[in-house]
């Protein structure tokens, strides 16, 4: 990581006098004018670069790249990075522990010690999308796959599991996962993660640098390996003004998600700076983090201050780690003191918010961008709704009846006026994000009231926003049922399929305005009953209380003992006959084309069309290929309709390679890991590339002005791509056509470490036989 070949270890130094074994890269010695006008997310990546500079997977031309980012920032240039950690989920991390358990077996075929297989950066799963109200059913239902974390956590070093029951992935990264800074190897270092889930970016709110990937590019992280990335843009968002009393972390969120898809922040880092910021608390600022995904940004950074500091004490940290947190921090230049302009960096645009112009506010009726005051709730939603029912219906009531009661609906009711309650058909659930949450409730006496009002906790993790909150009553005639939920998502369907209309909103919207809590009020509880020893409490025992998971039988061999009637949990075959022997690569012989797509094909809808071939199969793609929000799914299991998947059968049982001619939108959905685990793709979108890559897939791309029409490419042609023995990064091969024609496409390895994958048939393939050769 930091040797003496690193050009930059003159940097190193100690981070007091007193421990000189404990030291730091003090990127304050460069020098450099340019490092102080840097946005501190840029800063971080720095960093990581200069740590991990060693002439093969980071090169010092790239960190001059990241420095120069004044220049390079508008150049789509691509750096490496290598995160300090990774975190998982349990539907995205089982995928990533089958493939380690797998390079394991592989590993001991080749004569190698399994137990090297393990991941080189710390690697947290915390298991919140299998939540259930009885938890006897839940660990029923889920046996076979908490059984294998429960290997996992046991067999592999550096990989922690938290048991289900914790709480959701992100509020436990927030208040027990995040180290803020690492002290590990000698070394003080800026914490930084890539995550399975895109909303990691919650973990931003505590200027802990962080975003979602996919799983193959967790799994290269895990594997000590750098993650390929266009060096970002950097929007600067200043806030200031003060918040009215009344205004709440939700109609400080939904207003900023308003406002920077407008000004437009897809693919950029967003640095939230200004006088403003000193005046949310970090709940907000992870709350604005957390809907980083709505507005479109790759990370939403509030770099580390006294606040951050404060709620680092406040949630358990101990008084040594503050103390090096902050003495590290300000020695690198990384510690923010939003009140002073001299420290404002300098930003590609720089874009404003009066936070005393925000206004109570929810959105809906299905998008989370879709943003309203509450002053204007009414006339909007009887708009929203003479779209699916006619006006005249909009006063109707309906008899019906509830657990043998009789109860009349109609729009709207004046119940309220009566006393506050909930009626029993008015289903409620109340999921914290944490064990933590209960215990600050219960403390303060909110929890009692809740109760009352139907509130009770049915479990800890991703629920409502998923629809994982349980059932609801059998449906009453043809009606627009609202749900109003505090989470991210609302989308028409997402939290039932009987709830048509879905508002992100604050708690307190669901009730009244004259037992409104002020910001005050709530600072003021807050402050009393939110207490370090809570939180010490619940996680010092987070991975040992739950009795169940306790109970838990799982295997204990180093070597997980495959069970061939399972159908979920099952070897991988990307590792069958594979030798210490690299061959050289061969040309691709009369590929038939499977498919000849047009533009705006997403991926999803790819991956439900194909399955994997077994031989080779060719993607000829536009510059956008796999744009879409899940990469890892288009790149690991393709080919799942009958249809398409009988005719790549019956091909493979030919032995003939397969070809499809895709158009420039191809793959911008959701699921681009999975279809890059089965074929070789020609594709361009930079981290689907990298995912192909990583599986060993050829990344090929049209040249400038060439297209499937432009070439007069039918797709009932035979295709020959020429691959030489001797390969360099971004070279033109050639493609010829059993019609005699011929055209160029370049190969998209930009890297000799991209190179080096394949060559190996990819990014696993090159640990295991990294490993095994030792």
């Amino acid at each position: 990581m930091s040797g003496t070949t690193n050009p930059f270890h003159h940097l190193v130094e100690a981070l007091d006098p007193k421990e000189p074994k404990q030291r730091f890269f003090n990127l304050s010695k460069l020098g450099d004018p340019r490092y102080e006008r840097l946005p501190f997310s840029i800063r971080v990546l720095l960093e990581s670069a200069m740590r991990n500079c060693d002439g093969f997977l980071v090169k010092r031309e790239d960190v001059e790249s990241i420095l120069d980012w004044q220049q390079t920032q508008a150049q789509t240039v691509e750096v490496p990075f290598r995160p300090a950690r990774v975190i998982l989920q349990d539907f995205t991390g089982v995928p990533a522990v089958v493939d380690f358990a797998a390079m394991r077996d592989a590993v001991t075929k080749l004569g190698g010690d399994p137990e090297k297989i393990n991941p080189v950066c710390p690697a947290d799963l915390v298991i919140d999308h299998s939540i259930q109200k009885n938890q006897d059913l839940e660990f029923d239902r889920n046996k076979e796959r908490f059984q294998f974390l429960k290997w996992g956590s046991k067999a592999f070093r550096n990989m922690r599991i938290i048991p289900p029951g914790s709480g959701i992935v992100h509020q436990v990264n927030l208040e027990y996962l995040a180290r803020v800074v690492f002290n590990q190897d000698g070394y003080y270092y800026p914490d930084s993660l890539v995550g399975t889930d895109s909303h990691t970016t919650m973990i931003d709110g505590l200027g802990v640098l962080g975003w979602g990937v996919g799983g193959i590019e967790a799994e290269a992280v895990m594997l000590g390996q750098p993650i390929s990335m266009v060096l970002p843009q950097v929007v600067g968002y200043k806030l200031f003004g003060t918040p009215d009393k009344f205004i709440t972390s939700t109609d400080i969120v939904l207003t900023v998600t308003k406002h920077l898809r407008q000004v437009g922040v897809v693919g950029k880092f967003v640095e939230f700076f200004g006088p403003g910021v000193s005046q949310l608390s970090i709940a907000d600022r992870a709350t604005i983090a957390n809907m980083c995904p709505e507005y479109g940004a790759t990370a939403a950074f509030f770099p580390v201050d006294d606040v951050s500091v404060k709620y680092l004490e406040q949630t358990g940290r101990d008084a040594e780690k503050l103390g090096y947190i902050t003495k590290y921090l300000k020695a690198v230049a990384m510690f923010r003191d939003y009140n002073n302009v001299s420290q404002d960096p300098d930003f590609t645009q720089v874009v404003e918010m009066d936070l005393s112009a925000v206004v109570p506010c929810c959105s809906g009726p299905k998008r989370p961008q879709d943003r309203i005051a509450v002053s204007d709730m009414k006339s909007d939603f009887e708009s929203c709704l003479g779209a699916k029912v006619v006006p005249e219906s909009h006063q109707a009531s309906v008899p019906f009846q509830f657990n043998g009661a009789e109860y009349a609906l109609s729009h709207g009711s004046k119940a309220v006026e009566r006393g506050l309650s909930v009626k029993p058909y008015i289903k409620t659930s109340l999921s914290p994000g944490s064990g933590v949450v209960t215990s600050y409730l219960k403390e303060s006496g909110v929890m009692d009231y809740l109760f009352k009002l139907g509130f009770e906790v049915v479990g800890y993790g991703c629920m409502t926003c998923i629809g994982n909150s349980g059932p609801l009553p059998e449906p009453v005639g043809d009606l627009v049922a609202a749900g109003i939920l505090s989470g991210n998502r609302n989308f028409e369907g997402r939290v039932h399929p009987n709830t048509r209309a879905n508002y992100l909103a604050s708690p307190p919207l669901v009730f009244l305005r004259d037992i409104w809590p002020t910001r005050e009020e709530i600072q003021a509880v807050e402050s009393q009953f939110v207490i370090p020893s809570m939180f010490k409490e619940v996680y010092e025992k987070i991975e040992k209380v739950n009795e169940r998971w306790n109970a838990l039988c799982a295997p204990s061999d180093k070597l997980y003992p495959w069970d061939p009637k399972s159908t979920y949990i099952k070897s991988p075959p990307f590792f069958e006959g594979l030798t210490m022997t690299l061959e050289p690569p061969r040309s691709v012989h009369e590929a038939y084309v499977l498919l000849n797509l047009g533009d705006s094909l997403d991926v999803f809808d790819a991956a439900e069309r194909y399955q994997q071939a077994g031989s080779p199969l060719l993607i000829l793609a536009g510059k956008e290929y796999g744009s879409g929000s899940s990469r890892d799914w288009a790149a690991k299991g393709p080919f799942l309709l009958l249809d398409v998947f009988d005719a790549a059968e019956r091909y493979q049982q030919a032995g003939s390679p397969l070809l499809i001619l895709a158009g420039k939108e191809y793959g911008s959905g959701s699921s681009r890991d999975w279809a890059a685990k089965g074929p070789f793709l020609l594709s361009y979108e930079r981290i689907h590339r990298s995912n192909l890559v990583g599986m060993g897939v050829i990344p090929l791309e049209y040249l400038s002005g060439d297209t499937a029409d432009t070439l007069g490419l039918s797709g009932r042609e035979r295709y020959t791509v020429l691959i030489p023995e001797q390969l360099t990064p971004r070279m033109l091969v050639d493609v010829k056509l059993n019609t005699g024609k011929s055209f160029q496409v370049r190969m998209r390895f930009d890297t000799d470490v991209e190179l080096a994958y394949f060559l190996n048939g990819g990014i696993l393939n090159y640990m295991i036989r990294k490993m095994s050769g030792k």
